[in-house]
């Protein structure tokens, strides 16, 4: 035994699978993230236990979230989070609140795009809204993913920042959104990098604004002249609207602060990796990283935010 007494016992860890919530459908933006973190895990031997990912999505993520409320005191769960944390429980009325889950760490935000099909006339996002605004209330098409989600929000925040008007198509997922673009069926959409980057590409998207309050610090060439960084804000092209979006990690409540420890140091693990690095430039992600108390206040303010942005469109369940 004196051998064994060498080694640091760790205060906490898995004694069994860990499964690894989805609240969406597979192939979106917030699944690629989970699969992607289960593979980092795995190849580098991370976990002594196997991380398991899980897709419930049904009422718009409400299954997921509802799960891990209900699990407490279980630190062989986890679930990946993206905005619908706030919206989900506003639109459909839920009881359901980011506050029943125990709070583990922000990876990163992900950023939103105003795209446009490359064959068309605009240049510029100025261009477009202008163009949109003079063809009068509801003559132009924005696709998103989803109804009374981020990207409905971030178009009605467009609308009230720009004085245009939108016919919101929603989409299942955002790569039909950008499928849907490509053919012309929509005239603009506010996909993730992530989610539009194959088409863009190809030359067949333009990427007209990013809605943040800087620019994408990725400076590789994507397409023959344009890098992420290449983008300008919305802010920068006189469409002053930003928005990003949360993906992050929780636990169910009740859990001890030894194991949130846990899942902290085995994310900053995760995000020191290559194959972490390459997966954050590639969707162009704004990499934060938060944990403890910085990350509760970031929650409590977005979560604000969020009620505010639901409120001035209307989205929330009577």
């Amino acid at each position: 035994m004196a051998g064994f007494a060498a080694s640091p016992a760790l205060a906490w860890e898995p004694t069994k699978p860990v499964e690894f919530v989805i609240p969406a459908g597979p192939g979106g933006g917030a699944d690629q993230m989970a699969r992607m973190i289960q593979g980092i895990i795995s190849k580098n031997n991370l976990m002594k236990q196997s991380l398991i990912p899980v897709n419930k999505s049904a009422g718009a993520g409400a299954e997921g979230f509802l799960s891990v409320k209900e699990a407490k005191g279980d630190p062989h769960k986890i679930v990946i989070s993206l905005s619908n944390l706030f919206t989900t429980p506003l639109a459909t009325g839920v009881p359901f609140s980011y506050k029943d889950m125990t709070p583990v760490a922000m990876l990163a935000l992900d950023q939103f795009v105003l795209w446009t099909n490359a064959d068309k006339p605009y240049k510029t996002a100025k261009e477009y809204i202008d163009a949109a605004k003079a063809a009068g209330p509801n003559k132009f098409k924005m696709g998103g993913t989803g109804s009374k989600q981020e990207d409905q929000i971030i178009t009605v925040a467009l609308e009230k920042a720009t004085g245009t008007k939108f016919i919101y198509v929603p989409f299942k997922g955002g790569g039909d959104v950008a499928v849907q673009l490509v053919g012309n069926h929509i005239d603009s959409s506010v996909n993730n990098p992530i989610e539009a980057v194959a088409q863009w590409r190809a030359g067949k998207l333009r990427a007209q604004c990013v809605f943040d309050d800087t620019r994408m610090p990725y400076k590789e060439k994507i397409t023959p002249t344009q890098s992420w960084n290449d983008v300008p804000t919305c802010k920068e092209v006189g469409v002053p609207t930003d928005y990003v979006m949360l993906r992050g990690i929780f636990m169910p409540p009740g859990v001890t602060q030894d194991q949130v420890n846990y899942y902290v140091d085995l994310f900053k693990k995760v995000i020191a990796t290559p194959e972490w690095k390459k997966f954050m430039a590639d969707g162009a992600f704004n990499q934060t990283f938060m944990s403890g108390k910085e990350f509760d206040k970031w929650l409590d303010a977005n979560a604000a935010l969020h009620k505010q942005l639901m409120q001035e469109a209307g989205f929330i369940a009577k």
